[in-house]
């Protein structure tokens, strides 16, 4: 089982910490299934840079980054070296911390 902390760069938004969470769920479903807003344009299947978070711990428990996904991150807004796609951070058997951060979605307001 996971333990995972939500950090948001939003201003007014406070940490969120989820226990027990199953392997085998992307970042992105584990979001949405806890109100936690993370945009997914594209439905989750790796077709845009929406779910952009920044992964600052527990890189080790989360399925490899693709090329495909990679070309996605390059179109997201500021990305770094820690940048994944919560769509394709899909967590592996075992448990662990894992640590990330939401960027500030408020740039998507009104698409």
């Amino acid at each position: 089982m996971y333990t995972i902390q939500f950090t948001f760069e939003q201003a007014g938004l406070k940490p969120i910490t989820l226990n027990g969470v199953e392997a085998g769920h992307s970042l992105l479903e584990i979001a949405l299934e806890n109100n936690i807003e993370l945009h997914h344009n594209c439905g989750g299947v790796c077709a845009c840079s929406t779910c952009h978070l920044y992964v600052n711990k527990g890189e080790e428990h989360l399925e490899s980054i693709s090329d495909k996904e990679e070309d996605f991150i390059d179109r997201a807004v500021n990305p770094r070296l820690n940048s994944r796609l919560g769509c394709q951070c899909i967590l592996l058997a075992g448990g662990g911390q894992i640590e990330v951060t939401v960027p500030d979605q408020s740039q998507f307001l009104g698409e």
